[in-house]
């Protein structure tokens, strides 16, 4: 016999949930909480998730929701655990991932008495949230018409924004008391909006006018619908798209490497090479140079598409564009016209050199970090949800070509500290292959995204590890400190080979590029465990390696 929650609030949250479709849930252990993972768990509708670390647990339901592109429930016990959540749903807000975040607390008039477990929780992520919500206790006068108000108002912010609510839940004592039969609740009526967009006429005067068109194209998830559009705006060569590897957009047209181009950029440089249009789409932009470039560019006319945000990035923003990429440009494309423009192919010039210098610099490079992500370029299974953690991976990523790939990066935040709990939060609800490339700070971080009973055995986390974090060793700066090695590099000599074992996953190191070259064929295969490859280039200068290549492609 089941047995459920007899807490009206938490009944009706389960009802509502199942009415707008929100069946995946991430429970962390507790007992304040215990109403919700009882009550949950038993009903036949929901996926229940165990993950002990909230931390990892907020970042493994973000992951999931980026997988199913729809919310995902969070749920923990009262206290510090809440605080652990923070972490994920700032990156949750900055990338515009739902998840419904669903806190237990203690009654209201026991906050600030030094109750056990008690904290501040209510509005406790107001600052990165979409939207913040506090159930009444049982016991309080029409608590059930008004429970029932404020979870369906909070479900339907989670739908529009795409972004992460908060619910907190105050629960009276007893918590287990249970009953075997639910009440009937009454239908519900979704009111969840649609935006409507509707193109101003300036905006086609200002493209139509233009001579300098560049479309720049960051952080987003792919969209068939918009590669196709931005396909139509570059056939004759009528403007620049500039994409960064986690745009996911492919065509040979558009401007990728972007780095590769403009790195050593003069101030004649950012006039010859200046839009006097920029149109952005997507969120986080991963390269700093081409923020420079941009700002100091300075474009006459600055559009940003985003349903949501509208940073001005680039200190130009002149128009906020209210409305998703796709239903922008499939107004735009009806009225604008396409003819060649000169810009491109100042562009494609200038893209042609570089890219025959990459080349030649491959060639003569030996292993390291930068050898690692050329051979990964060529060597990556097609079509495979490929997850980059932050800082020197990232940037790596952007140097070479992974567009057959689907490529995932936390730059929300752009912080190590949940890479790889969200990619394994995306590899549990994925049936296509889950692949982690991950430095070694970012990996040893977060090992608790390992600490769950649900990653597929398909999955694979390759670690390239350089003894530290050796972006402070390419970034300009923390090299001329005598802090370095120990301070911001954290220099280590730790391996994943124990973690590995303790976690169940198969085990692979490899030091050098041919047996890397070679262990790379069989290591995507699927077998009966999921897999990490670590690769040491502990011994190698991997950021003069780097330092080097930008030397060669301005020689």
């Amino acid at each position: 016999m089941k047995q459920f929650s007899s807490k009206r609030s938490i009944q009706i949250l389960a009802h509502l949930l199942k009415e707008y479709g929100i069946f995946d849930i991430v429970i962390s252990p507790g007992s304040r909480n215990a109403p919700l993972a009882i009550h949950l768990s038993e009903t036949d509708e929901f996926n229940c998730y165990s993950i002990v670390d909230e931390r990892s647990a907020a970042f493994v339901g973000m992951g999931m929701a980026k997988s199913i592109k729809k919310p995902v429930a969070l749920t923990c016990t009262s206290g510090s655990a809440s605080a652990n959540y923070y972490p994920a749903i700032t990156e949750a807000f900055y990338q515009n991932t739902p998840l419904l975040i669903l806190t237990a607390d203690r009654p209201t008039d026991f906050v600030d008495i030094f109750d056990g477990q008690t904290i501040r929780q209510k509005d406790l992520y107001q600052q990165h949230s979409y939207g913040d919500f506090q159930l009444l206790e049982d016991s309080m006068e029409n608590a059930d018409d008004e429970n029932f108000s404020i979870i369906k108002k909070a479900i339907e912010v989670c739908f529009e924004k795409q972004g992460p609510v908060h619910i907190n839940i105050p629960l009276e004592e007893p918590l287990y008391h249970m009953v075997s039969e639910l009440p009937n609740f009454k239908p519900v009526e979704k009111t969840i909006r649609e935006n409507v967009y509707e193109l101003p006429p300036n905006l086609v005067a200002e493209f139509n006018t233009s001579k300098r068109i560049m479309i720049l194209v960051g952080t987003r998830d792919y969209s068939e619908e918009l590669e196709m559009q931005l396909t139509q705006l570059v056939k004759n060569h009528s403007v620049v798209v500039l994409k960064e590897a986690n745009s996911n957009l492919r065509h040979d047209k558009f401007f990728a490497h972007i780095d590769r181009y403009i790195f050593n950029f003069n101030d004649a440089d950012y006039k010859t090479y200046a839009p006097d249009l920029l149109i952005t789409v997507g969120q986080n932009v991963v390269s700093k140079k081409v923020k420079q470039f941009l700002r100091k560019a300075n474009p006459k006319n600055h559009w940003h598409i985003d349903e949501v945000w509208h940073p001005d990035t680039f200190f130009s923003l002149t128009e906020k564009v209210k409305a998703s990429p796709e239903k922008f440009f499939a107004k735009l494309l009806k009225f604008i016209s396409l003819e060649p423009s000169p810009y491109f192919n100042l562009w494609d010039v200038l893209r042609d050199k570089r890219d025959l210098k990459h080349d030649e610099y491959c060639v003569g490079t030996t292993f390291s970090d930068f050898k690692l992500f050329e051979l990964l370029s060529k060597q990556l299974p097609e079509n495979i949800n490929l997850h980059i953690s932050n800082s020197s991976a990232i940037r790596y990523t952007q140097l070479f070509d992974f567009d057959k790939n689907r490529i995932y990066c936390n730059r929300g935040t752009s912080g190590i500290d949940g890479s790889t709990s969200t990619a394994m939060g995306y590899a549990i609800k994925s049936q296509r292959q889950t692949v982690l490339v991950t430095g070694d700070m970012s990996f040893f971080y977060d090992i608790n995204g390992l600490w769950n009973n649900y990653i597929p055995p398909y999955t694979r986390i390759i670690v390239f590890n350089n003894g530290g974090g050796d972006i402070f060793k390419i970034i300009p700066g923390p090299s001329s400190t005598n802090a370095l090695d120990e301070f911001i590099l954290t220099k280590h000599h730790k391996n994943a080979e124990y973690l590995a074992k303790h976690f169940g996953f198969a085990y692979t190191k490899v030091d050098d590029e041919i047996t890397l070259s070679r262990v790379l064929d069989n290591f995507f295969k699927h077998d009966e465990k999921a897999k990490i490859l670590e690769v040491d280039t502990a011994a190698i200068e991997n950021a003069e390696v780097l330092k080097g290549y930008f030397e060669f492609l301005k020689s």
